[in-house]
């Protein structure tokens, strides 16, 4: 073993008498910067307000609007709730050293007396300790769940009232709908989103979960969610042959034969109107539809694969139908879409126009942008939707009719 010289040793000592000193004086700074409100107490003040509503101008009239069975589910999430606060799970977090199976069985609330003591047991005799972790796990995962109160407009001017869930699709909300309106159960039914101040609009695709995207709606937004029947939601499957035959005469369509319309279709190039960033000038360019994203070819370039230029990615986009853009923006037709990522609310340099010369060009834009986002997703939503409609027909039916 070395030894240290004495002189090395008061080194030594002065140097932890330093190091301590700068230690004392951040834990110092750091109390002095820390806010007077415990991090607990916000974060659960935080969570309490993951309930809240869409399409009203207050949460007491979204309250009003709710139908018994609803404010009745509503009245439970909040009792499960507060249950959920009074556990002791803050001293498991302290503890550390409790397995989740224990946190989950303590989680469990006590009896109140007793008598209801002695009943609860012979209920519960039956389960064994994992069924009661089970259990208490569910009750804690469903207190987590985000939910949102919604107003659905319908096409005659009436609305419904539905409390859907983060876990919940546009399918299961559609499923909703149908049970409360009592209607056709058409595949052409949608959920759709309106912005006024865009002037835009945009059907949900059935596999999307309904909290998403309304959650990036603002609280004084005058967005609306409307329930409308829309034809050309499954168009690509219901009638593929537009797609296969796009680039032909119109009146050709109508000859195709069945086994043309289980050819794939086909991505879509043509030369559209973009919209220059800031002004209400709209340029002519050619663009090219890939499976990633929209391609162009700049000015003076040629139209081969080298030259092109991502235009958007589809990751960050959704494509959304407009209103009026020849009256807003001066756009050459009233044919026109919009991309944007569903964040962006208002008037934004990164929001993409682009605009068509004619309808059937528009038609075949949109979609094709649909299928080349969502892929095969699309095919099993259909596949679904008409499964509610003809819920004994088999999958291998719904392109022959």
């Amino acid at each position: 073993m070395m030894l240290l010289s004495v002189k090395e040793t008061e080194k030594m000592d002065d140097i932890d008498a330093m190091f301590s000193d700068l230690l004392g004086e951040m834990n110092t700074l750091s109390q002095s910067l820390m806010p007077s409100v415990d991090r607990t107490e916000v974060d659960s003040a935080l969570q309490t307000e993951r309930t809240f509503s869409i399409g009203f101008t207050d949460l007491n009239e979204s309250l009003k609007e709710l139908e018994d069975h609803d404010l009745d589910a509503l009245m439970a999430d909040l009792a499960s709730r507060s249950t959920t606060s009074e556990c002791s799970l803050p001293t498991y977090q302290q503890a550390g050293s409790c397995t989740d199976n224990e946190m989950a069985a303590s989680a469990l609330p006590p009896p109140s007396n007793s008598a209801e003591s002695s009943g609860g047991l012979q209920t519960i005799e039956p389960q064994t300790k994992s069924d009661k972790i089970k259990l208490a796990l569910e009750k804690l995962k469903e207190a987590k769940v985000r939910k949102l109160i919604v107003k659905v407009l319908m096409s005659d001017g009436s609305s419904k009232i539905l409390m859907v869930d983060e876990r919940q699709t546009v399918r299961e909300v559609l499923d909703m709908l149908f049970e409360k309106t009592h209607c056709d159960c058409s595949i052409d039914w949608s959920l759709c989103e309106t912005n006024p101040e865009l002037q835009i609009e945009r059907g949900f695709e059935d596999h999307e979960h309904v909290v998403e995207p309304l959650s990036s709606w603002t609280r004084l937004s005058e967005n609306k969610m409307y329930f409308v029947s829309r034809p050309q939601k499954y168009v690509m499957f219901t009638n593929p042959q537009v797609f296969y035959m796009w680039k032909k005469k119109k009146e050709c369509s109508s000859k195709i034969n069945e086994h043309a319309k289980q050819l794939l279709l086909q991505f879509s190039y043509s030369t559209l109107y973009l919209k220059e960033d800031g002004k209400k000038v709209w340029k002519p360019r050619y663009f090219v539809l890939r499976a990633s994203g929209i391609y162009y070819v700049p000015k003076g370039k040629t139209k081969s694969s080298s030259d092109l230029v991502c235009f958007v990615h589809f990751e960050k986009f959704n494509i959304y139908n407009t209103k009026h853009f020849k009256l807003k923006y001066r756009a050459p037709t009233d044919f026109c879409f919009m991309l944007k990522h569903p964040c962006i609310q208002k008037e934004s340099d990164y929001i993409k126009f682009l605009c068509c010369d004619d309808e059937h060009t528009l038609l075949l834009w949109v979609n094709s942008i649909r299928i080349a986002k969502y892929g095969t997703t699309l095919y099993k939503n259909y596949q679904a939707a008409m499964k509610k409609v003809h819920p004994s027909a088999s999958h291998k039916e719904f392109f022959s009719g």
